[in-house]
């Protein structure tokens, strides 16, 4: 089979779920020493949870969609080749993160998810975020709107909030890995809002964003397993998300940062905000 269909949603939360069930959520709170490797930094880690859920994953993928390319983060820290040119051959592509949030997992905190979407010509038709802990998922379809599923099978339609004066808009910005003097000017900036919320774990900020309890997010980097199946359930849930410079978030993207607000008037107002005080050879955008 490698054709996808909305039937096939269903498929894949179940999967999601199973996978949570009998390859994470043993090992939450109960990692050790030898169960933990650091990647790029002592933020950066996986687990032997990451690799054994990613790995189950992968394979249930292939057996039901033959010939279809998966895109798994360890994967991809495994054989960085993997990533080159793999949105534009045509072929149906399923982008996994099999724990987004791993230092917040690793460290016994309640703030992590599991991540897939679906992508076919370039562009992502579908997306699933998986909160293990909750046992249920927001996800959309392109063209389908964006909904959250209750673990009963229950299901209400996902809308952002209207969003509030500047000064009184809540979210996220992950500045923490731009580059300076962009990184000390957005931390300054942000000030101008109400709140910041910080969970380390863009699946998580993206259910924030999906169900109206923030009115931003901002990350600077783009791998496609931590923002391909949250941006499009923001803009299904009627959000405007755009990279920094205005222009479409699209699977090939890897760079470029990323904005995501309820409406384009407030995706203007804070992207001025924000960078407010960059200099003239700063980033251009529309």
């Amino acid at each position: 089979m490698t054709t996808f269909s909305s039937v096939d949603m269903d498929w894949l939360a179940t999967l999601l779920a199973d996978v949570a069930a009998s390859e994470i959520m043993p090992w939450f709170r109960n990692l050790d020493e030898g169960t933990i490797e650091q990647k790029t930094s002592p933020i950066d880690l996986v687990t032997v949870a990451d690799v054994n859920a990613e790995r189950a994953i992968t394979a249930a993928l292939g057996a039901r969609y033959p010939g279809a390319l998966v895109i798994g983060e360890e994967a991809v820290a495994a054989e960085p080749a993997l990533l080159d040119g793999w949105s534009q051959t045509g072929r149906l592509s399923f982008v996994v993160d099999p724990i987004d949030g791993t230092f917040n997992f690793a460290s016994g905190v309640a703030s992590f998810g599991v991540m897939l979407a679906v992508v076919k010509d370039g562009e992502t038709i579908a997306g699933i975020i998986h909160d293990p802990v909750g046992k249920d998922w927001i996800m959309a379809e392109r063209g389908s709107g964006a909904r959250l599923r209750r673990p009963d099978g229950r299901e209400r339609a996902l809308t952002l909030s209207k969003a509030p004066a500047l000064a009184a808009m809540i979210g996220s910005a992950a500045w923490q890995y731009m580059p300076e003097p962009e990184r000390s000017m957005i931390a300054r900036n942000q000030a101008q809002c109400l709140g910041n919320v910080a969970y380390r774990c863009a699946a998580q900020e993206y259910r924030l964003l999906a169900e109206g309890h923030i009115h931003f997010t901002l990350y600077h980097k783009l791998m496609p397993w931590d923002h391909l199946a949250g941006a499009l359930i923001q803009t299904e849930a009627g959000g405007h998300v755009r990279r920094f410079d205005g222009s479409v978030y699209r699977p090939a993207d890897l760079d470029g940062g990323l904005l995501s607000t309820p409406d384009e008037d407030s995706w203007h107002e804070l992207r001025e905000a924000l960078w407010r005080g960059e200099s003239a050879t700063g980033p251009a955008w529309n």
